[in-house]
């Protein structure tokens, strides 16, 4: 765990976007300011670098990676625009790594999704895309505006086998309430890169949810900044990991302005031999961002030996003018007591395992507000546990 630390102001210049955070380094469009990375950088010493097929380094890219599917709801737009439309680039995203960078070039188009302004939408848009092979690797890019006073949820959903490299930006104009769903449900062999980045207008309101299952290795990065005072950001996270799965979680919240707020919940499972979760959390908060109120917190179980879990939250603080800034982390096995409770009552040892388990997970999935994923959710992690059930770990095993 890493104590608070103060950080001197950031700076624009050049056109390059620099926050003089530890975990957050300068940005850059060019590919050639990133260096390759080796595995020693702060930002990618977790990473499992030889299992990313090169597209950190120079490995093409190539259209038809995916195939995307729109199911759009009532009063919203979805459509295709061209790699040089001006849309790209308005939440502020700056790549801070060379694989962020490379698919910013990379890309021959953007996904667009509006919700136009004072507009309140039922239900979700889904964009699925399916992966085609992981023999090529692609690049992707979306853009999800809500404009003013608008309400709406974006559900996108990645699913098959395939090798990508993506940056979405998500923009929430002043007063407006988006959700945005990020499930990475990927066959054994995928490997998804994806660089999120939001920016949160005056009295604005993000939910960002990001679920994570399948794939040989997913990493996840998600950041977000504040344009005008009063915008709330809530991250939420829930992730299982397989034996031999590596997936990572990367958090960045920047108060940017005044009296705003953020609250990042994220919590995993962990199963199999080599079964890898990484959790990093960072919050700035910069001299002008008083009033403000933040909290992280990482939860991980660990069910089974040979799986293991980092977790590091961070804050950086530039001025003691706030409400409460906070962070928890923990990683551990079984509850003995909740254990016990249950078997008193006459459960069985695997049937209190089970309830356990999802009691740990269905208080998180409640919080994301999508009824039509609750269940699949819910599906998918009693799923994912009927492969180890029966030795799923306690602490008086080890």
């Amino acid at each position: 765990m890493t104590a608070a630390v103060p950080v001197a102001e950031a700076l624009e210049l050049d056109g390059n976007k620099s926050v003089e955070s530890h975990l957050h380094p300068e940005g850059s469009f060019d590919v050639s300011a990133h260096e390759v990375p080796k595995g020693r950088e702060e930002i990618w010493r977790f990473t499992p670098l030889k299992r990313i097929k090169g597209i950190h380094d120079s490995a093409p890219f190539a259209d038809g990676a995916t195939k995307i599917e729109v199911e759009a709801a009532d009063g919203v737009t979805v459509e295709t625009v061209a790699a040089d439309d001006a849309v790209r680039g308005t939440s502020g995203l700056v790549p801070t790594d060379r694989v962020s960078a490379r698919a910013w070039e990379a890309s021959t188009g953007a996904t667009l999704v509006r919700i136009p302004t004072d507009t309140v939408i039922d239900g979700a848009t889904v964009i699925r895309h399916h992966g085609t092979g992981s023999e090529t690797a692609g690049a992707g890019h979306a853009v999800i505006v809500a404009e003013k006073f608008a309400k709406a949820t974006v559900v996108l959903v990645f699913e098959g086998s395939a090798v990508i490299a993506d940056n979405i930006e998500i923009v929430v104009e002043d007063g407006a309430d988006l959700t945005v769903v990020s499930v990475q449900d990927w066959a054994d062999d995928a490997v998804h890169l994806s660089t999120q980045h939001a920016n949160v207008g005056r009295d604005a309101t993000l939910k960002h949810v990001s679920v994570s299952f399948g794939g040989d290795v997913v990493r996840h990065d998600f950041s977000a900044e504040y344009s005008g005072p009063g915008g709330s950001v809530e991250s939420l996270g829930l992730y299982f990991a397989d034996a031999g799965q590596h997936i990572e979680h990367r958090l960045f919240v920047d108060h940017t302005a005044p009296k705003t707020k953020s609250n990042v919940v994220y919590k995993g499972a962990l199963q199999g031999d080599k079964a890898h979760a990484v959790w990093i959390g960072n919050v700035l908060i910069r001299k002008e961002a008083e009033g403000i109120e933040t909290y992280e917190e990482n939860r991980n179980l660990i069910l089974t030996d040979g799986a293991w879990a980092d977790s590091v939250p961070n804050l950086e603080i530039e001025t003691g003018e706030i409400e409460g800034a906070g962070h928890a982390s923990a990683i551990g096995r079984f509850d003995d007591e909740q254990l016990f409770y249950l078997r008193s009552r006459g459960i069985s040892e695997t049937e209190a395992k089970r309830l356990v388990v999802h009691g740990f997970f269905n208080d998180l999935i409640r919080q994301i507000g999508v009824p039509e994923l609750e269940e699949k959710l819910t599906t998918t992690v009693e799923a994912e546990l009927a492969k180890n059930i029966n030795t799923l770990i306690t602490k008086d095993n080890v």
